[in-house]
């Protein structure tokens, strides 16, 4: 497999790492229709485990098929398919080589009580990742959280077991819980701070939502005003995040959120490329849609990112 000299750039921050990682790595940037450029747009499909399966699927039944969504980021030429072990699992004779995989290994879930804090329960291992010929394992940490000190010292075990293997991690890196309020978890300040943990971690790539230009923590406000650091656009606060992310030095691909108008879908990618990002990290907003209107999306982000739209 061939690499471009911005993939080569790339791979070229992650200094210490395993051969392996980087061939990984390597795989992901370079497949699909934005191969070779450093951007990336990955399906997740997690969704039924953390919302349940009429909440994810019934907007389009054919969701319920896990070979629906591999068949769906292989056709929409998408550089990777994330999902928890069973999904993965289901598909990975039938799809197998033909789309990097990332291994959601572990995963939330709807019938938790508010009383049990905001935690993930570790539902794959390493060794599952590499039977199932997953380029990366993905694992979720929810910086201010109660929890939130468990969860870092879980990836981080798993992420040198994954390393000495060849395999990369992705940190989904989403703020909430105990500490933090219900605009904090979108705020600018807490998503750059996320992006920065999940970096010292050990995250090869790195997923954040987008923010907003609220500030929640009082002391990093008044950094933000004296510094004059600019947070007025949704493409200045993913450069800022982007600055968290060592420098533009780590992969940092952006979520989608909940299902919204295609617009706003395409603003945020616009966003994303101008601020710097690398990608988005999109499923609701396309498996959610009936399979021929999530295929065109798909098609109009991947030619924002080559700044064709």
């Amino acid at each position: 497999m061939k690499t471009t000299k911005i993939v080569q750039k790339i791979l070229a921050n992650y200094e210490g790492e395993t051969p392996g990682v980087k061939a990984n790595l390597a795989r992901m940037l370079m497949t699909g229709k934005l191969g070779g450029t450093g951007k990336m747009i990955i399906l997740p499909v997690d969704q039924g485990f953390e919302h349940g399966p009429a909440r994810s699927f019934a907007p389009n039944p054919s969701g319920y098929d896990p070979h629906y969504h591999h068949q769906l980021a292989i056709d929409a030429g998408l550089n990777a398919y994330a999902a928890p072990l069973g999904m993965i699992e289901a598909g990975a004779d039938t799809f197998a080589g033909q789309i990097p995989t990332i291994l959601k290994v572990n995963s939330a879930n709807s019938l938790m009580s508010d009383t049990c804090g905001k935690n993930q329960a570790v539902t794959a291992s390493v060794d599952d990742a590499l039977r199932l010929g997953c380029s990366a394992i993905g694992f979720t940490i929810y910086p201010g959280s109660d929890a939130q000190l468990d969860m870092y010292e879980e990836i981080v075990e798993m992420r040198k077991e994954a390393a000495a293997k060849g395999v990369a991690t992705v940190i989904w890196s989403y703020p909430r819980g105990e500490a933090i309020t219900k605009d904090g978890e979108t705020a600018i300040d807490v998503a750059a701070y996320a992006a920065q943990i999940a970096a010292l971690i050990g995250a090869h790539i790195i997923k954040i939502k987008l923010s907003t230009d609220h500030l929640m923590l009082p002391e990093a406000k008044k950094v933000y005003e004296d510094q004059k650091i600019d947070i007025a656009t949704q493409a200045a606060r993913v450069r800022h995040c982007m600055d968290a992310s060592f420098g533009g030095r780590r992969i940092v691909v952006f979520s989608g959120g909940a299902k919204k108008g295609a617009d706003s879908v395409y603003d945020d990618a616009r966003a994303i490329r101008d601020g710097g990002g690398n990608g988005s990290i999109i499923g609701r907003n396309s498996f959610q849609r009936e399979r021929g209107e999530a295929l065109q999306m798909l098609q109009n982000l991947v030619d924002i990112y080559r700044g064709k739209a």
